[in-house]
């Protein structure tokens, strides 16, 4: 604690956003607007046998699921000791040794029902309370761990009643009935509430408060129907969140259809930051299998390429709206079919994937930790990192701190904006355009934002970056009418320049 009291008093007024809308103030903000580099913690509380095969060794069959579990002798016993013991204090330490700000933990509404026991109410986890009372407070003693190395984190409703999806990994082994019964979307949005309510209390009343929860996403991977039942739940669940607390940064699956959820957003307009989440992989299809793994390395690099596109679409038409989007799940992993024995075959396409991310993205999730069984080095971040396909660090890592050197980035600041501003009003010049005081605005509003989040953390862990910069960019100003897009501008210009004065100045 003495570690997270000594984080949280860096912290101070410097953080609150100027503008007329300013978004919320102080850590949360840092912690909800920064670059997310994070990896999920896979099978910690929401089981895969692929991933850890040791909690299924007494499950009902089929054995694949959490529910198979809690029905399976010692339930209790394997749970509890497998919450204590496949996370770790040196885990976590690692973690921030190497640059990853952010976790993404998958929970099921079940872990949730220590904090409030009606969350099982009319669910298939009914009978086993007893077996999931005490994941909710290990689910805490995690954001207090994360929270006192800088690390954010993302709570994932992994599991919903009634499972969103057919796989095993939302929870029971039955099949999917969430959209065929009202009942489960019900149930679902009470684990959601009860699980808000705690967040915030959380903020306010916890001594140190823990303000390090980067989101709450509404249920992974859903398969819907169609795409009108999704978003009227979606909707609905958004709106009975917002309700608890109004600026609660909320993450969306988008289906894989992210052209199509992204205009759902659009249209939606939220209040507050919302994030869509894309999970790619190219290791399924046949056509992933066909395609060599130099080939898919090329398709992520190419700009012209599909997901590159809608990579660069998708933000830019979120990030006018106050959204933005991030990759929950990706993987170095590629199909043997791939694979044809070239030079760093999977290091180049872990290598780009992380830049085509780092360019749109407001942040990204590997999927996942660790495995049981080591040596995966597509699944598995530690088993890629130790082989070298995982670069050993990533994001910034200042040298020193530019607290009190405001006057120098100042300085820069000015001569930079002058000539991205004359460089602006030549190109427009051409089209008949001649008034620029948004860009001049936008530019200096990114470059001291950009520094803002820059000075906002220890450099004992990794530098925060600002990452849902055109989320942030349209928050912050009310000018949001024809000439906006100069200010956006701007402002992506000013966050850019900053960043490369601080890495050649401070790393």
């Amino acid at each position: 604690m003495h570690a997270l009291k000594g984080f949280l008093h860096r912290h101070d007024q410097r953080l609150q956003p100027r503008g007329t809308d300013a978004v919320a103030s102080g850590v949360k903000n840092i912690f909800a607007y920064r670059k997310q580099r994070g990896v999920n913690l896979g099978a910690w509380f929401v089981l895969e046998r692929w991933i850890t095969n040791a909690p299924f060794q007494f499950a009902e069959g089929p054995g694949q699921s959490d529910l198979d579990i809690a029905r399976g002798k010692d339930a209790k016993v394997i749970l509890e000791s497998h919450w204590d013991t496949w996370i770790s204090e040196d885990d976590w330490d690692w973690l921030a040794e190497r640059g990853i700000n952010t976790v993404r933990i998958p929970i099921g509404y079940y872990h949730i029902c220590g904090a409030d026991r009606t969350v099982l109410d009319g669910t298939d986890f009914f009978p086993y309370y007893d077996m999931y009372v005490g994941a909710w407070a290990r689910i805490i003693r995690a954001l207090e761990n994360a929270a006192c190395r800088g690390i954010g984190v993302l709570l994932d409703l992994h599991a919903a009643p009634g499972k969103q999806n057919d796989d095993a990994h939302a929870g029971t082994s039955d099949r999917a009935n969430f959209f065929n019964d009202p009942h489960n979307q019900t149930c679902t949005v009470h684990a959601l509430r009860v699980l808000v309510n705690n967040i915030v209390s959380l903020w306010g009343d916890n001594q140190p408060p823990l303000l390090n929860v980067v989101g709450v996403e509404l249920i992974n991977e859903p398969r819907p129907p169609s795409g009108h039942a999704l978003q009227s739940w979606y909707t609905f669940a958004m709106h009975e969140l917002r309700s608890l607390d109004s600026k609660i940064p909320i993450y969306l699956g988008d289906c894989w259809r992210t052209e199509f959820y992204a205009n759902y957003l659009v249209d939606e307009r939220p209040s507050a930051l919302t994030v869509l989440d894309h999970h790619l992989y190219r290791c399924f299809t046949e056509s992933d299998i066909r395609t060599s793994a130099e080939s898919h390395t090329l398709s992520l690099a190419d700009p012209n390429a599909e997901t590159p596109v809608i990579l660069a679409r998708a933000a830019e038409k979120l990030g006018r709206v106050g959204c933005g989007i991030v990759i929950g799940e990706w993987s170095g992993a590629l199909n043997p079919g791939s694979l044809r024995g070239g030079t760093k075959e999977k290091e180049n396409y872990v290598r780009a994937q992380l830049d085509l991310f780092e360019e749109h993205c407001g942040g990204w999730f590997f999927w996942t930790y660790k495995k049981q069984d080591r040596g995966d080095t597509g699944w598995s971040l530690r088993d890629a990192v130790q082989a070298g396909i995982f670069p050993p660090w990533v994001g910034l890592k200042a040298k020193r701190s530019p607290i009190g050197d405001e006057q120098r980035w100042r300085e820069a600041r000015d001569g930079q904006k002058q000539r991205s501003l004359q460089l602006h009003t030549e190109y427009w010049k051409k089209l008949g355009i001649s008034k620029h005081e948004l860009f001049e605005v936008g530019f200096r509003d990114g470059w001291d934002d950009a520094y803002m989040f820059f000075n906002s953390q220890s450099h004992s862990t990794a530098v925060a970056e600002l990452g849902f910069d055109r989320a942030w960019a349209y928050r912050k100003t009310k000018h949001h009418g024809k000439y906006y897009w100069e200010y956006e501008h701007g402002f992506l210009q000013g966050v850019k320049g900053a960043r490369k004065d601080f890495e050649h100045t401070y790393c």
